[in-house]
């Protein structure tokens, strides 16, 4: 398995963790668009779920060669219960399906554009780890964003930081970064995402 559907992998399952705590008080609760950039209008966070979840139900007919599809998996779960089973299992079937990887360049024909397996998997580890994140945070939870995990992601990203903003996937850089930041802060920092998104509320 390549290192991007490692971190995929580790990026899908904390998001998952995240978005199955989302309890019907936090459905309108608006958050920066973890699929968009930072400065983009809010979102209310049941529209981050049913993004994911239509998102991940591409993922195993993307990474087979195909194409992405359109269905929308939430759309007939009436409550938490069987809205947080159809999560769990379209991360099954997209966790599956990015272990059996391993060619990075093989081409997958993204929503928008063809783009190397590596990168599809990359960007798709970021917006799941933003997810988490600004999902986390704003529904009162502890960011699930580990330090070994945001080391990765950081390595894996940063060099190609300026590739990332120019398709749009980070926003401008917050600065400046000290020297004795967490790895966590780090990487949202270079995507351009506030780590401490509510301190100045």
């Amino acid at each position: 398995m390549i290192r991007e559907a490692e971190l995929f992998v580790t990026a899908e399952e904390v998001a998952v963790r995240t978005l199955v705590r989302v309890g019907r008080e936090h459905r309108m609760i608006t958050v920066p668009p973890p699929f968009g950039l930072p400065a983009d209008a809010p979102v209310p966070i049941a529209t981050v779920l049913r993004e994911h979840a239509r998102d991940d139900a591409c993922v195993p007919d993307l990474l087979a060669g195909g194409e992405a599809g359109t269905v929308d998996p939430l759309e007939i779960a009436p409550g938490d219960a069987e809205r947080d089973a159809v999560l769990t299992r379209l991360a099954e079937a997209s966790t599956a399906a990015a272990c059996k990887i391993s060619d990075p360049d093989a081409v997958v024909h993204a929503p928008y554009g063809d783009v190397p397996t590596s990168d599809y998997l990359l960007r798709q580890a970021v917006v799941r780890a933003v997810t988490a994140h600004e999902v986390a945070v704003f529904i009162g939870s502890v960011c699930p964003l580990t330090e070994a995990f945001s080391r990765e992601m950081w390595e894996l990203t940063e060099p190609r930081a300026e590739h990332w903003r120019a398709v749009g996937l980070f926003g401008p850089p917050l600065t400046p970064v000290p020297d004795d930041v967490s790895w966590r802060d780090r990487f949202l920092m270079s995507a351009g995402r506030d780590p401490h998104p509510l301190w100045d509320r």
